[in-house]
């Protein structure tokens, strides 16, 4: 039997086809600009197809080829280590969270929400890290210093009070220990949190640029997201110099920089491999959040 299409119905495909296109639109606005020339971009303004086709400012953000490599690998590796370091560390902290029988249950969780409220501040941070830590200018910075997330931690701990209890209580009367029960029954229903919260931690990480900012010193370790800043700064460095040379009759020509559309193509650049992870998690993202987050 077949639906009756109702204006009802039409009305609401209306609104989330208009919905996806306000998500849609922008991104599309984005990948025009960053092919569009300069001088076209800032005379016609954003269009959906580029007006006069151009690939300078990929040429610009592609003139040390060598060096974006590397940065892409940089932030690839300590991104998945960071990614999996930290689900490990979080599961681990969450499961006995969960569990009604744990003795220090409420002073732990009182603790870890405690660190949401008050931290120590850039200095102290600083110090840590490098004085005591040793971590400055080496690789282990971008992950030992992220592993706990005390927001994530509470979801997940949120997500494993949601299971079956029965199925933790039928296990431990056929003798299996908590490590067994935790990765042989806990893990596998619960993929949708650690889908969703590993999503959530290698954004965090791809998108990381503060960390080089502060701590990192060897350009061989520069992550994707500072050496893109870094390329942006650079050039608008050059620019402004030009505009203001104190020289009397001399002038740069920096017409051919293309300080404009060289920001959108560093948002493809740096956006792109994610683009393409999020659609594996999709299904898993809006269910982890949900689940793990209604009961208290």
């Amino acid at each position: 039997m077949k639906k009756k299409f109702s204006m009802g119905h039409a009305l609401v495909h209306l609104f989330f086809i208009i919905f996806s296109l306000s998500f849609l639109i922008p991104f599309v606005l984005i990948i025009s600009a960053s092919f569009t020339q300069e001088d076209a971009l800032l005379a016609e303004g954003y269009r959906l197809l580029p007006s006069v086709f151009s690939g300078e400012a990929y040429e610009y953000v592609f003139k040390s080829p060598g060096q974006l490599l590397n940065s892409y690998k940089v932030t690839i590796f300590y991104s998945l280590a960071a990614t999996l370091l930290s689900m490990i560390v979080m599961m681990l902290m969450a499961y006995p969270l969960s569990r009604p029988n744990y003795k220090y249950k409420k002073p732990v969780t009182f603790f870890i929400f405690f660190t949401m409220l008050f931290s120590g501040g850039l200095i102290p941070t600083y110090i840590l890290i490098t004085k005591y830590l040793h971590l400055g200018d080496t690789i282990w910075v971008y992950i030992f210093p992220y592993l706990a997330n005390a927001f994530h931690i509470i979801v997940i701990r949120t997500f494993f009070q949601g299971l079956p209890s029965s199925l933790v209580e039928s296990a431990k009367i056929d003798g299996a220990s908590e490590l067994k029960i935790f990765f042989r029954i806990v893990l596998p229903l619960s993929k949708p949190v650690i889908a969703t919260i590993s999503l959530l931690t290698l954004l965090s990480r791809w998108n990381d640029w503060n960390t080089a900012l502060i701590y990192v010193r060897d350009s061989s370790l520069y992550s994707l997201q500072y050496l893109l800043q870094k390329i942006l700064r650079e050039v608008q460095f050059v620019k402004d110099m030009a505009e203001s040379s104190p020289i009397a009759g001399v002038s740069m020509d920096t017409s051919n920089i293309p300080s404009e559309t060289i920001r959108f193509a560093m948002c493809i650049v740096a956006a792109g491999p994610m683009l393409v992870v999020f659609p594996f998690f999709q299904k898993y993202f809006a269910k982890g959040l949900t689940v793990g987050a209604v009961k208290g």
